[in-house]
């Protein structure tokens, strides 16, 4: 049995040094592998030219990429750090058709990530920290430094919510606080909940809520809301939202049943300093987004948020040969199927400018 029991351990120990072996030898081919990439990169304007460059992913971003790589473009997807956008941190989706049982955020991305490359594209979990859009062909940086040259550029950067930046609001993330009535009020029909903002995105979201639920807190801070008048009557009309004036919001609460879900709110009003406890399940902040267009300014056509200007029923931008899609110009809707969508129009748009140019040439 000894002798059994030592030639097995030898066995594993010879097993174990030849994983390790490979292992270590896997890793130096990739790293030397991964460095033969980048200095042939850095090399060539020829090798790093593309039809088709997708700054971005999200649903707009994939689905660009899913119609251009069916197209024969053979697309190239910076990702962007947040890869897969604003639903890889959403819990279950359950409005997006196709998925009668509702299917994870992160999970449904993934899916549209492999549909994307079944078809062809190329996909880089890099970042476009420069953009020359004006260039024929354009010039794009990533964040290694290499440069990028593209007939045509896809943007679906897609913009991120503005939170009150109070210490534990991203603690119950997915656990009761959200920016989205739309994507998340369902889940808390028949309770309490609070809606924090002034504008009519805040008067929007709260008359939304008092359809599904019980009595909706509307936090303003200051004495009046900035929402237009008929959003303003919306609100005050509807006998289930109840105005706090004057009011922020100090912290978020732990309920007591031990499932780390929001139990409460902790409120100030601003001019008594007096404070007060709300008993809410759901927490929705509502004062507003900001586009990931930075790295655009002074080249694309943008309102006063920074939302990308297109034409009228196309992704066409004021520059020739640039598209955008989802929610990087779109600041009415933010949903998921709807920056799909845009995704779509935006590879066929490119599709269609690419093959008339060819024409042309």
């Amino acid at each position: 049995m000894r002798f059994e029991f030592d030639t097995q351990l030898q066995n594993y120990l010879i097993l174990y040094k030849l994983f390790y072996s490979q292992l270590v030898f896997v890793i130096l081919q990739r790293i030397f592998h991964f460095n033969y990439l980048y200095l042939a990169e850095m090399n060539t304007e020829h090798q790093n030219h593309h039809h088709l460059i997708i700054i971005g992913s999200g649903p707009a971003g994939y689905t660009a990429a899913i119609y251009a790589a069916r197209a024969g473009l053979t697309p190239l997807m910076f990702t962007g750090l947040q890869i897969g956008g604003q639903l890889t941190i959403t819990t279950e989706v359950e409005n997006y058709p196709g998925y009668p049982d509702g299917i994870m955020g992160p999970e449904m991305m993934e899916n549209f990530r492999k549909q994307a490359e079944r078809f062809g594209t190329q996909i880089r979990y890099e970042i476009i920290t420069e953009v020359d859009l004006n260039a024929n062909p354009k010039r794009l940086v990533s964040d290694r430094g290499v440069e990028f040259f593209a007939d045509a550029v896809i943007i679906s950067t897609g913009a991120e919510a503005k939170w009150l930046g109070i210490p534990t609001e991203h603690q119950f993330k997915n656990k009761g606080a959200s920016a989205c009535a739309v994507c998340d009020g369902f889940f808390f029909r028949g309770r309490e909940v609070a809606v924090v903002g002034g504008g009519d995105t805040a008067a929007e979201e709260a008359s939304y809520l008092a359809k599904l639920c019980t009595r909706v807190h509307l936090i303003v801070r200051r004495d009046e809301m900035r929402a237009s008048k008929i959003m303003q009557q919306r609100v005050l009309n509807t006998p289930n939202i109840e105005i706090h004036w004057n009011t922020e919001t100090l912290e978020l609460l732990e309920a007591e049943d031990g499932t780390g879900k929001l139990g409460s709110i902790r409120v100030q009003n601003v001019i008594s300093k007096e404070e007060s406890i709300l008993p809410v399940k759901g927490f929705f902040i509502a004062i507003g987004h900001k586009p990931n267009t930075d790295i655009f300014k002074g080249q694309l056509d943008m309102d006063e948020a920074g939302y990308i200007l297109t034409k009228p029923g196309t992704s066409f931008t004021n520059i020739e040969g640039v598209f955008a899609s989802g929610d990087a110009q779109d600041k009415v809707y933010r949903q998921a199927v709807t920056a799909a969508g845009t995704g779509c129009m935006a590879a066929l748009d490119a599709e269609r400018w690419l093959a008339a140019r060819e024409m042309n040439a």
